[in-house]
């Protein structure tokens, strides 16, 4: 079965933005942005909620920016033909290789678990995570944690009033003082 994935970055207290909506702390270095781009690769589809879409949106005309370094053309080589599923109440249409969510978060996991298809179902957004999470269909939580603390704001981790055991799994430090860390959810049974 396709694993769930939910990876983003994130500051040490916890937040994916601050406050404000500011996220400019978490646009990553060579090393970090590298990482990302073998990451995508292990991807089969993606799952974002509108604002997260909305963001990445630049990449699908990225190709054609000639101040772009050849990571940033492999990154939208990766991204742009990737199937995505977009999580939206206000969107009617989106571009790209992206169609609209027709149901809830876990009716299409559930769909695309049960489809043919390779690669994990990855899922971006501190809204669209919330959701699945809650319905606990998120296999692992991967996240690329920035030295700064930012105070407040929209938290990685979603709020469901339950516990979850995670199993560190693998690590990464970066020489920006970025670290990655990868859990997977430990189920009994």
């Amino acid at each position: 079965m396709r694993s769930v994935t939910y990876s983003m970055s994130v500051s040490l207290d916890g937040y994916i933005v601050g406050p404000e909506g500011d996220f400019s702390w978490t646009v990553p270095d060579e090393e970090v942005f590298r990482f990302w781009i073998d990451e995508i690769r292990g991807v089969g589809v993606h799952l974002l909620g509108r604002r997260l879409y909305e963001t990445m949106l630049y990449w699908e005309t990225a190709d054609q920016d000639p101040s772009l370094d050849d990571a940033g053309l492999e990154w939208a080589a990766l991204w742009n033909p990737l199937p995505k599923v977009v999580f939206s109440t206000t969107l009617s249409a989106v571009q790209g290789n992206a169609r609209l969510a027709s149901g809830g978060v876990a009716e299409e996991i559930e769909r695309l678990r049960a489809e043919p298809g390779e690669g994990e179902i990855a899922i971006g957004g501190a809204t669209l995570a919330a959701e699945a999470a809650a319905s606990d269909l998120i296999d692992e939580y991967r996240t690329m944690v920035y030295p700064v603390l930012v105070g407040g704001g929209t938290p990685f981790f979603p709020r469901h009033g339950r516990r979850v055991d995670l199993e560190l799994v693998e690590t990464r430090a970066f020489a920006s003082k970025v670290v990655y860390l990868r859990h997977r959810v430990a189920r009994q049974g």
